[in-house]
């Protein structure tokens, strides 16, 4: 059984860092892309972030690039997003999730809050 456990999230200051960790299992890890997503409050969910298997190709959504990065480490079965210059509209509900692999349950996902 597929499982997505994300941590990292917290609050912090408009212009502040938070790296998120999302430790995968049940399948196998390096085979598969994996994704970042957010839910803010009253929205839908949506795609923040793409690595490909190995790592060499990455894809963001406009709101993040150039100050998002996502990584990943295949022999720790674990996907990051570091983000840097973090701004209020970041504030959601992060998930991971390998976006390939159907019938998989969303985690609990990490709440993310930026605020003065």
């Amino acid at each position: 059984q597929v499982q997505l456990v994300e941590s990292g999230g917290g609050w912090v200051q408009p212009g502040g860092s938070l790296t998120l960790s999302c430790q995968a299992s049940g399948f196998t890890f390096s085979d598969h892309p994996m994704s970042w997503y957010r839910q803010a409050p009253g929205k839908g969910r949506e795609l923040v972030a793409l690595i490909t298997i190995r790592g060499r190709t990455t894809n963001y959504a406009d709101s993040v690039k150039g100050r998002f990065t996502i990584s990943r480490d295949n022999a720790k079965g674990t996907v990051y997003l570091q983000m840097n210059n973090l701004k209020p509209e970041d504030t959601a509900v992060y998930y991971c999730k390998p976006p390939l692999l159907t019938n998989v349950d969303w985690g609990l996902g990490t709440q993310v809050t930026v605020s003065s």
